[in-house]
């Protein structure tokens, strides 16, 4: 009784295509789509770039002259 049955899931999805269409289907597929493949480039892109605390150099020195400001 909580589940659904195939019958009632293909008559969910005919009254999606009635409603919707499937040109508008058909784009909200293809966009959904490339926002999962940007999302994936983005992920791969972050691992590959080094962090900033692999770039950050410590230079290390004496104070031989100072002046004072007015």
């Amino acid at each position: 009784m909580g589940s659904f049955s195939i019958w009632h899931w293909l008559i969910v999805l005919a009254i999606v295509l009635v409603v919707f269409g499937t040109k508008k289907l058909r784009n909200i597929g293809s966009d959904l789509g490339g926002a999962v493949k940007g999302f994936k480039d983005a992920m791969r892109e972050e691992q590959a770039t080094p962090k900033v605390e692999d770039k950050v150099h410590t230079v290390e020195g004496e104070v031989t002259h100072t002046t004072k400001s007015q």
